[in-house]
């Protein structure tokens, strides 16, 4: 399999010998969910990096970002353009934060702030689709998250695959074509914690220390990853 990843932001300076950046960290738990033998090729888009084809891959993952997916940002309304492209071929799309909002707007559904504001740590998210998951069964999955945007209306023609009371709309699939994921499969405790310590005074005392606490009970990124990984490999069942 082969892989594009569009990776939408930067991470502080200071941290990339640990993390690299947000298409290395997908990288990293893609491929400790089963994707060792993929191909990936990483592409900075507010670089104004793209593949020369998209054609060439078996599908387009869309990383995270601080930006807004509906923002005026050349760069952004540029990648909105792509998606927009990408949604009319036989490439897969997967979205996750920033992507899974961007890839909801251009399929024509409403992004924007989540009327609870920001939702960071750990989180329970109730999960809606058996057929998807590449072995056993499970009703739900702990995840990191780390946003104060949202999927605000489930697209046409997606099935609702995960959602939980502060994220009613995590997680969408349309058919085999497009799987998107609101919280970070990618994300470790770590990174979460410096993201929470960034904006303590941001989100007050009670939410910053409620989120730092539900660190310690960690997080289920990686059975997400398999499920993407499954989903690319068509392993997965197609959402109904």
């Amino acid at each position: 399999m082969k892989l594009c990843i569009l990776d939408n932001d930067t991470i502080d300076p200071a941290l990339v010998p640990t993390y690299g950046n947000y298409a290395a960290m997908m990288e990293r738990v893609l491929r400790d969910a089963g994707a060792t033998t993929w191909t990936m090729e990483r592409f900075s888009t507010p670089l104004g990096e793209y593949p020369n084809s998209f054609a060439d891959y078996d599908a387009v993952l869309l990383t995270g970002s601080k930006a807004d997916s509906f923002s005026d940002e050349p760069w952004v309304v540029e990648l909105r353009r792509r998606v927009t492209e990408l949604l009319d071929t036989d490439t897969k799309l997967l979205g996750v934060c920033f992507g899974h909002q961007l890839i909801a707007l251009c399929m024509g559904a409403k992004v924007g702030r989540a009327p609870q504001g920001w939702v960071t740590g750990r989180n329970t998210y109730a999960w809606h689709a058996q057929d998807l998951l590449p072995e056993g069964e499970r009703d739900s999955f702990a995840l990191l998250a780390s946003h104060q945007d949202q999927v605000l209306e489930l697209p046409a023609g997606t099935t609702l695959l995960a959602s939980s009371e502060r994220c009613p709309i995590a997680a969408y699939a349309k058919g085999q074509e497009v799987l998107c994921i609101q919280p970070h499969p990618e994300f470790v405790e770590d990174y979460s914690a410096h993201l929470l310590n960034k904006r303590r005074a941001l989100l007050g005392d009670e939410h910053y220390t409620a989120s730092i606490e539900s660190l310690a009970q960690g997080h289920e990124g990686t059975d997400f990853a398999r499920v993407m990984v499954a989903f690319v490999e068509g392993r997965a069942g197609a959402a109904a």
